[in-house]
């Protein structure tokens, strides 16, 4: 490991997708020696590492759809601009209505993705069935689906941004936690680790689900809480065609997409507990594997290949903390996705380099994700998370 330097512009801290995307941004612009520290022996092996991939237009609210509709055409730029390939694949996402109240939110849903430019699809159940004919969907109401909709390989997105970061000049280190801050005068001065103390002018708290543990450093309270999450990939699915969708049973927070030549499958638990615990749950795997049959009897025939978890990092109204936190003006905070934050790296990591070079985002007005919204009683609710 090079050594650690006694000082730097800014310190970023989390390793992540929006770590390594805020430090990638900041190299870009022409800042030199930002540092960037990872608690964990390789970057994005904490939640973005294990998150399924995803990436979408189709949110209930008009700033998810804004950030998606400057991250993902980010995403299809991202070899050209930084060499790394990311398995980029569209097979369109298909959300399921099970329910009368589904149906009426995803029709406003559609209504505003189309007010935006999103060509979103209306599908009556009837088309669902012709569509996807190996889903049981007798009791499917509608859907919606988005062909610009789709995935890509998460680890190749923050290998991407550390790699040509680095050869900006980005100073990147693993197994490096940051451990403390030290405040002066209301602003935080440095940062420790083990490995060495490192001044600073600016301090990014990009550590997704452990972003409240170093807010607890700055003595700032903030309300990102970690949730298990669990999923699993199956052996070959004889027959499973190559355009098969994501599908989501929204009501069951159920889904399913083709991965290799197998399935990638997960349920969110919502009586999960909030907690650091990143064991799979075997009595919730089996009830997921129940509900999944239940709606796609192909998978019967599938064995498991592997499984793992990994956590959310949930806000109370299921949308980002994008900004400076008042009382300490050079702690900057983009943490909080509640589950969708892979899609949205690469727009967080620009929106925050322009907060710190040009004193303000302005590619996106996001002044509607700050941190002071929650003592203003300002929340936004995001309906589409899975």
């Amino acid at each position: 490991m090079s050594t650690l330097p006694k000082s730097a512009p800014v310190v970023v801290i989390g390793g992540g997708v929006m770590g390594a995307s805020t430090a990638y941004h900041l190299a870009l612009r022409g800042m030199r020696d930002v540092v960037l520290l990872e608690s964990q022996p390789f970057f994005g092996q904490g939640a973005t590492g294990k998150c399924a991939g995803g990436i979408r237009y189709q949110f209930s609210t008009a700033i998810n759809i804004r950030l998606s509709l400057l991250s993902l055409p980010m995403l299809e730029r991202f070899e050209e601009e930084t060499g790394q390939p990311i398995d980029l694949r569209y097979p369109g996402y298909m959300l399921l209505a099970t329910t009368e109240d589904n149906v009426a939110t995803f029709r406003r849903n559609v209504a505003l993705q189309h007010s935006l430019g999103v060509p979103t699809e209306w599908l009556d159940g009837d088309e669902v069935r012709r569509r996807v004919p190996e889903l049981a969907a007798d009791d499917v109401l509608a859907a919606t689906y988005h062909i610009g909709d789709g995935l890509a390989d998460p680890n190749g997105v923050v290998a991407g941004y550390i790699s040509a970061g680095r050869r900006l000049g980005v100073r990147a280190f693993n197994d490096t936690p940051a451990t403390g801050v030290e405040i002066e005068n209301g602003r935080i001065v440095a940062v420790n680790t083990p490995h060495g103390r490192i001044a600073c002018e600016t301090v990014v708290n990009a550590a997704g689900p452990w972003a409240a543990l170093i807010g607890d450093m700055a003595g700032v309270a903030l309300p990102v809480v970690p949730v298990r999450r669990q999923m699993l990939t199956t052996t070959p699915i004889p027959g499973l065609r190559p355009d098969f969708p994501f599908v989501i049973d929204f009501a069951r927070s159920l889904y399913f997409h083709r991965e290799g030549e197998g399935l990638l499958t997960g349920m969110s638990n919502p009586n999960q507990a909030p907690g650091f615990d990143e064991s799979v749950d075997d009595d919730w795997e089996l009830t997921h594997l129940e509900a999944a049959v239940e709606r796609l009897p192909l998978l019967a025939g599938a064995g498991l290949l592997s499984h793992w978890a990994g956590l959310y990092e949930v806000t109370p109204d299921a949308h980002p903390i994008i900004g400076r936190i008042p009382a300490l003006d050079n702690f900057i905070v983009v943490a909080g996705y509640s589950g969708h934050g892979f899609m949205h790296g690469p727009i967080a990591g620009l929106l925050v380099a322009e907060m710190i070079l040009d004193g303000r985002a302005h590619t996106l007005d996001i002044s509607e994700l700050g941190y002071e919204r929650f003592a203003e009683g300002r929340l936004i609710s995001e309906y589409n998370v899975i």
